[in-house]
């Protein structure tokens, strides 16, 4: 008998085991912990004798059906579960405010580098309106004014969709920079925080000067709940990334950051979520003509949404 056929009448059997493990469940989670253990095992030995194959310079259609039951086994085995509904809610539920209030320390701190700049520039330019043109130039500011000069009756028809999409761009493009330069050990992450804690105050407490403060105050308090949060979060997330580059705890920079990635990537996850529905709200409902009044109200059940929601969801054990 030829060498080829002793080695597949050897291996045949694990091979077609194999393939009946894989196409029992349309994923490979579903099955029985003792049938994952057997297609792991299974896996690895198919590796082997794809490689003795391909040494032994057996035939090409061997090696292919080997190679495409190998590429079944790895993707069944180590492909990212497909995004269902239930893993997303148990993402929302669970997993996102776990997450956030397991490195609480980090989002306090981003938050205090946001707010309080925030505030005080703010005030700064209430009391001396003079101090926004040394933040930002004259030409922004006034076109920021223009912008809130008239009530808010809402958009043209089609246009909110357009602007939803703006906003996310905008509202993304602002988090990733306070998470993101947070690889240059927190500072960039800090930086940006302060910064746009800075701009926000400063327009803010200008468009007041200028006499509609009731107007942009009436846009934001809607969408302000989970926007103004969402940039907190993110910039949490980059001081928790910097802080893994300078306390390694013994482990290499890198190997610290890879500790740290799960928590990060899970806090990411949640903020986008939030950005999300901040562009949603400010899209539709912080431009219509809705009386301030329920605006107000709506805003204040928001807020008070956001902070339960991030002080207790997920408090209970998953079973």
């Amino acid at each position: 008998m030829h060498p080829q056929d002793h080695f597949v009448a050897a291996r045949k059997a694990d091979w077609q085991l194999l393939d009946v493990l894989l196409t029992q469940a349309p994923a490979l989670h579903r099955l029985a912990p003792a049938s994952i253990s057997r297609a792991g095992a299974l896996y690895r030995s198919l590796c082997s004798d794809l490689m003795r194959a391909r040494s032994a310079g057996y035939d090409t259609e061997l090696l292919a059906y080997l190679d495409g039951l190998a590429a079944r086994a790895h993707n069944m085995l180590y492909g990212a579960r497909p995004l269902s509904l239930r893993s997303l809610g148990g993402f929302v539920a669970h997993a996102f405010p776990r997450a956030l209030r397991a490195n609480g320390r980090f989002f306090a701190i981003a938050t205090l580098l946001f707010v309080v700049p925030l505030v005080l520039s703010l005030v700064a330019t209430l009391v001396h309106p003079e101090f926004a043109p040394a933040v930002l130039p004259q030409e922004a500011l006034d076109a920021s004014a223009e912008s809130y000069a008239e009530g808010l009756e809402g958009r043209e028809s089609g246009s909110d969709a357009t602007m939803a999409g703006f906003y996310v761009y905008n509202n993304v493009g602002i988090a990733f920079r306070c998470f993101a330069t947070g690889v240059l050990f927190g500072l960039g992450s800090m930086f940006f925080l302060v910064y746009n804690g800075v701009v926000i105050g400063t327009v803010l407490g200008w468009v007041i000067v200028q006499g509609h403060g009731t107007n942009i105050l009436t846009f934001v308090c809607g969408h302000g709940a989970f926007e103004l949060t969402a940039i907190c979060i993110a910039g949490g997330a980059g001081l928790q990334m910097g802080y893994a580059l300078v306390r390694t705890e013994g482990r290499t920079r890198l190997g610290s950051l890879r500790a740290q990635a799960p928590a990060v990537g899970t806090i990411v996850g949640g903020a986008a979520i939030m950005l999300a529905i901040a562009a949603a709200i400010e899209g539709f409902w912080s431009p219509s003509g809705v009386p301030a009044p329920v605006k107000w109200t709506v805003a204040g059940g928001l807020w008070l949404l956001v902070i339960a929601y991030l002080a207790l969801a997920g408090r209970r054990r998953v079973p």
